[in-house]
C-alpha cells in the first residue's frame, strides 16, 4: 500500500473524530519542522512543546494558539499532525506536494490557504539563460487556536515575518488569522520588491536596444525576461480570487474586522499585477524595436552588398566584352587600348560609387 494510502487512512481517522488532549501523544515533530511556539495574549511562551503538548496547553486555558511551521514535510511526518489537528486528506496531499496553485479553500472550521512565493535572483551581468524569478511555496492551516505552515523552496523563510510579529504583540493578540493576514502581506510586498528588481533588467536591457552598442544577442535577453516575468505573473495573478475571498466572503477564524486587512493586501497585488502586465507590455515594445533594429540593419547590409556588386560588374562587363577573343575588335591592336580601358573601368567604377554615396548606400 502507497505511503499516501496510509497517509489518507490515518488524516481520515483523525478527521472524524476529535483530538483526545486528556493523554500524552508522543511528538509528531519531525526534522521539517523549524519551529513549534505557543502564543498567548500576542507574547510567546516560555518553553518549547513538542506539537501534542502545545495545542494541549492551549486548549486546557482557553487562550492563544500555537504556530508550528515545517519545511519540505515528508508525508510520513505529517501523519500524526493531521491527526492530532483534524487536517483533510485533500489539504494534506496538497501540502506534501509542491507546485501547487494559489488558493484558499474551506474544511469546516479550518482553512487552508496556498501562496506562492518569488525570490529575486542576483546576477552580475543578464545573459540568455539568467535565472531571474526564483519561486516556492508557502501553506497554511488555520483554527480557531492553530496555525500550521508549510514551506517549499530554497527561499521564503517565515523566521524574519514571525519575529516581526513577535514586536507587535497587539497584532498576535488577535489570532490565527492575523498570522495569515501576516503571510498574505509579506508575500504581496515580495511581489513588488521582485517586480522593482526586474525593472533594473528591463531598463537595462532597454538602454542596450536603443543606444545602438547592442549586439543580435538582446533578442535572448528579452525572451528570458518574458519567460521570468511569466513566473513572476503566475504567481501574482491567480491570488486574486483567494484574496477576494478573504476579504469579501465569511471565514473560519477569520473576522469581519480583519476583512479590511485583507482587501488592504489584495488592493497591493493590485498594483503588483498591473507593474507585471506593463512590464510584458514594455518588453513587447522593446522586443519589436529590436527586431526593426534588426530589419533595418540587414537591409542597410543588402544595400551596401548589392552597392558594391554594381560597382564590380562595371569592371566585369569590360572585361568580358574584351574577353570575348574575337579577331577584329576596336583597339585590340592599339598601343593606348589597354590603358584606356583601365581608364574607362577606373571612371565609370568611380562614378558609380560617387552615386551610391550620394544616395547613402555606402
Amino acid at each position: 500500500m502507497s505511503t499516501f494510502s496510509t497517509v489518507r487512512r490515518a488524516v481520515r481517522r483523525g478527521y472524524r473524530r476529535a483530538v483526545d488532549l486528556s493523554h500524552p501523544a508522543r511528538s509528531p515533530l519531525g526534522s521539517s519542522v523549524v519551529n513549534c511556539v505557543v502564543y498567548r495574549e500576542g507574547a510567546r511562551q516560555d518553553g518549547t512543546a513538542d506539537a501534542a503538548e502545545a495545542l494541549r496547553r492551549v486548549r486546557r486555558s482557553g487562550e492563544g494558539f500555537v504556530w508550528i511551521g515545517l519545511h519540505e514535510p515528508q508525508p510520513d511526518e505529517f501523519t500524526d499532525l493531521a491527526e492530532l489537528f483534524g487536517l483533510h486528506p485533500l489539504a494534506i496531499e496538497d501540502a506534501v506536494h509542491a507546485h501547487q496553485r494559489p488558493k484558499v479553500e474551506r474544511y469546516d472550521d479550518i482553512l487552508f490557504a496556498v501562496f506562492k512565493t518569488v525570490c529575486y535572483v542576483e546576477h552580475a551581468e543578464l545573459t540568455a539563460t539568467s535565472e531571474v524569478v526564483d519561486t516556492g511555496q508557502v501553506m497554511a492551516f488555520v483554527g480557531t487556536d492553530f496555525v500550521i505552515t508549510v514551506r517549499h523552496g530554497r527561499h521564503g523563510s517565515l523566521g524574519p515575518l514571525r519575529e516581526a510579529l513577535e514586536d507587535m504583540p497587539a497584532r498576535l493578540a488577535q489570532g490565527p488569522a492575523m498570522v495569515l493576514h501576516a503571510i498574505a502581506d509579506h508575500v504581496v510586498d515580495e511581489y513588488l520588491a521582485v517586480a522593482d528588481a526586474v525593472q533594473n533588467d528591463i531598463d537595462a536591457v532597454e538602454t542596450a536596444v536603443f543606444s545602438g552598442s547592442s549586439g543580435r544577442g538582446d533578442a535572448g535577453w528579452i525572451y528570458q525576461l518574458k519567460r521570468e516575468l511569466l513566473e513572476l505573473k503566475r504567481a501574482a495573478a491567480p491570488l486574486d480570487r483567494p484574496l477576494h475571498q478573504l476579504a469579501t466572503q465569511p471565514m473560519p477564524a477569520v473576522g469581519s474586522d480583519l476583512r479590511a486587512y485583507f482587501r488592504d493586501v489584495a488592493d497591493h497585488l493590485t498594483h503588483a499585477r498591473d507593474q507585471i502586465t506593463s512590464f510584458d507590455t514594455l518588453l513587447d515594445s522593446i522586443l519589436q524595436a529590436h527586431l526593426a533594429q534588426v530589419t533595418v540593419a540587414q537591409n542597410e547590409d543588402m544595400r551596401k552588398i548589392t552597392a558594391w556588386a554594381a560597382i564590380i560588374a562595371v569592371p566585369t562587363m569590360v572585361c568580358g566584352v574584351y574577353g570575348m577573343n574575337f579577331e577584329h575588335m576596336p583597339e585590340l591592336g592599339w598601343t593606348y587600348g589597354y590603358p584606356l580601358a583601365l581608364g574607362v573601368i577606373a571612371v565609370a567604377c568611380f562614378t558609380v560609387h560617387r552615386g551610391f554615396r550620394r544616395n547613402g548606400w555606402l
